[in-house]
Formats: structure tokens, sequence, C-alpha cells
């Protein structure tokens, strides 16, 4: 069973900083620079200054955005803008948000979780993850020494056993709240009830924990651990390095989401017409739809049509969409024997190893290179800016895709999931020293 502890998170003092909504801030992995810089401007309090510092030109080995961080980090505990709470406590955290005209309400809890190497009990990956962002993560936890933001987890819970505990404390009293830059409104509850805290944690029994986001950061804890323990610094399992700041979800939650991830496609020398599209598809696909110049014609019917091997292209060049489904699903089978069933009948591996990387260089050439967005009213914008030459219409991965390829220790192909929104950072800090 996954380890699951109530703790003494460290939260913002409102009443030194402002409204909550001035110093909360995106996970550091989908800010840029417009958005960090202003973050830096809406509060002198703004998470951003530990989340994602800026980099100065004066930068070196010594004195980077990293050293800034931790130094941020003393000085606002030193001053109480971050205080501890008194009691061991779970965080109810609830985001209420709107995608393309509907509303959701995605719920769960913040708790510390205790690390294990994946492989070795029921903590599950189901992404790749990539040097670069480790590395800088590894930075920002030994300078610090804290989770500054969240892990995502989600376990299997189909009849809301787990927060069926938690119901009767978030409706006795209100929440902290929070609005984003995307819309999203963020609510916080804090439970100290020890029969509760007791209830949860004994519901959550045997049940296996799946990373959705925060791949980076759980490896990351993995390597901090080893090496506090190197350096003598873990007296024993109890010590707080053993654990992380982690948001869980309940997988059957009707607010937990999964967008598409669509591809933009570029790197062809020659523009790729409807007519050379056709031709490079014709040996596996069938043409099922064309919707000439309607791009929100080809994606209603890939949501009405259910299936992962059904994928939709709009060809920049003449304007021209349509839609195609694999003929055979055999064919996937000899492009990626190494993978299992489930893997190789996910959209975006159809398209990445067969379509992109087989059927269309060998008719079209070139070396495609992908960007990556989620709403169609993206697609749309791209296609007309003429920002790629192909655009790529990929069905959602579902959660029974992420609980088989995970659980049987697979990872799911690169940007298969895009878990929307993301967890906000700032309303829980969990420190990796002090319990």
């Amino acid at each position: 069973m996954a380890d699951i502890r109530a703790f003494r998170g460290f939260r913002y003092d409102l009443g030194r900083v402002g409204a909550l909504s001035e110093v909360v801030a995106p996970p550091y992995d989908v800010i840029d620079a417009a958005l960090q810089e202003k973050l830096y401007y809406l509060s002198p309090y703004n998470a951003i200054r530990l989340e994602l510092t800026r980099d100065e030109p004066t930068d070196n080995e010594h004195s980077n955005k990293y050293t800034r961080a931790a130094q941020t980090l003393r000085e606002w505990l030193a001053d109480n803008i971050l205080r501890q709470d008194t009691a061991r406590s779970l965080y109810v955290y609830e985001q209420e948000f709107t995608v393309e005209g509907r509303t959701f309400i995605r719920r769960g809890f913040m708790a510390r979780v205790r690390l294990e190497p994946f492989g070795s009990g029921k903590i599950f990956p189901h992404e790749q993850t990539l040097s670069g962002p480790k590395e800088d993560r590894w930075k920002l936890f030994t300078a610090t020494g804290f989770n500054i933001s969240p892990i995502f987890g989600l376990y299997p819970d189909p009849a809301g056993e787990v927060f069926h505990h938690l119901e009767p404390r978030i409706r006795s009293a209100p929440p902290l709240a929070a609005k984003d830059h995307l819309g999203v409104v963020h609510r916080l509850w804090v439970v100290t009830d020890s029969a509760t805290i007791s209830q949860v944690i004994g519901a959550m029994g045997p049940k296996p924990v799946y990373i959705a986001d925060g791949h980076h950061r759980y490896e990351t804890g993995l390597r901090y651990l080893e090496q506090r323990r190197a350096a003598g610094e873990v007296p024993d399992d109890e010590a707080p390095a053993n654990f992380c700041l982690m948001m869980l979800v309940g997988m059957s939650d009707p607010g937990l989401l999964i967008l598409p991830t669509h591809r933009l496609v570029s790197g062809w020398t020659t523009s790729v017409t409807a007519a050379q599209l056709e031709a490079a598809l014709a040996p596996d696909f069938d043409i099922v739809e064309r919707t000439g110049n309607n791009p929100e014609a080809a994606w209603e019917y890939i949501q009405m049509d259910g299936a992962q091997s059904t994928l939709g292209f709009g060809t920049v060049a003449d304007g021209q969409w349509l839609v195609a489904k694999l003929r055979d699903s055999r064919i996937m089978a000899e492009l990626a024997p190494e993978h299992s069933e489930a893997w190789r009948s996910l959209g975006v591996s159809i398209l990445h190893q067969l379509v992109l990387q087989r059927l269309l260089p060998a008719r079209v050439g070139g070396a495609p290179v992908c960007q990556y967005v989620h709403l169609l009213s993206e697609v749309t914008q791209a296609v007309a800016q003429k920002a790629c030459q192909l655009a790529c219409l990929v069905p959602p991965a579902t959660m029974a895709h992420v609980e088989q390829i995970a659980s049987q220790g697979e990872k799911m192909p690169p940007k298969s999931t895009y878990f929307y929104p993301k967890l906000l950072t700032g309303l829980v800090f969990n420190s990796l020293k002090r319990d």
C-alpha cells in the first residue's frame, strides 16, 4: 500500500501578503517568460520567486536562481510570511474550471506520501522523464530543502469512498480561494480532525497510486532522499525526506479531465497537400471523412467515433481536413513489438510510429518535428497563421489507458496525457527537513 500521512504544511499568512490569488503561481513547466514577469510584479511574495526564479546576467555556480530561491524562502520563514501549521493536516483541494463551454469540478487532497522506487511498491509512473527538468528540480530541491509544488497522483476508487470521509469537513467550513490567470478557481480546506484523517488513510488501504503529473519531481525526490541518507541526514524511516508532497485524486472523480494533445507538424522542405497525405496513408488507413476546410467537423467525427485508431489531419498548404482510420492493428505489432497491445493501440502511438515515422517520410520525405497544443481553437489558430505544415487531431487517452499501461510497468509515449488544469504552486509547501 502507498504510505499516506497528514503533515504540518507551510502556508502564506494572508494577513501579511494580501489576497491568495496574488501569491500563487502555476507549476514551472507551463510558465513562459511573459507569465513569469507578470507573476513577479503581481506581488513581492508570489510563489514564482521560489518555483521559477529569474535568471540574472551575473549568475554563477555560487549565486544563481536556485540560491536566490533558497534565500527568499529563508527570509519568508524568518519574517513569518510563511507559517507552519500547528496540527498535522490533510489539505482538501478543489478546482473549478471551464473547457470548451463545460464547467467541471475536480477534488482531491494533499498529503505526504512515502517515496518508493518505481517497481518496488504501489506507486507507478505513466510517462517518460527528461534529464533537463530533473536537473533543474534537483538544484531547487537541494537549495531549498522544500517541496515547492505538489506532485499529482491518482488512485482507483469507483465508489468515492476516500473522499466521502472528507465531505463533512469541507461542508462545515469556508475555503480559502484563489483565481489563476486562466480563470480557474482553486479552493483549499485544512482538515485537522484526527478521526477523519485516520478514516482517509485507512480507506486508501492497499490502493495503488499512479503519477499523473510531476514525474520529474518524484524522481528528484528519490535522488534527494538517497543523497540525504548518504550524508547521514535521514535518521530513520519517519524523517521528512522520506516523503513527498502529493495531491491525490480518485480516478473516478467527475472532474478528472484528460485533454487531447494535438500535434502541429513541420519539417518538410515542400508543402504537404491533401492528395499527398491521402497517398501516404493509403497502405494502412481508410479515409472515413473529408470535411473540406472545417476542422470542427473532423474533430466532431473523431469524438463521436471514440476509437484511438481514428485520427484527423489538416494540410495547411491547401486548407483541407480529413479523418483516417487504421485498417488493421497488426501493423503496430510489427512496428513496436517491444510494447504491449494497450500501448500500441494509443492514438499517439499510431500517429508517431506509423504515420510520422514511416508513412509520411516514405512518401514525402523530411523529418517531421512536432509542437503540442490541447484545444481545437489552438489548432485552428496555428493553421490560420500557417505556423505548421500539417495539423494532427489525436483522441485523448483515457484513465483506463493510464491504469492499464502504468500498472504493468510500462510508460506511455511522450505527450500522451494532459491533465487539466495544473495544480497551483503556493497553496501549501512541504519541508523535507522539518517535521
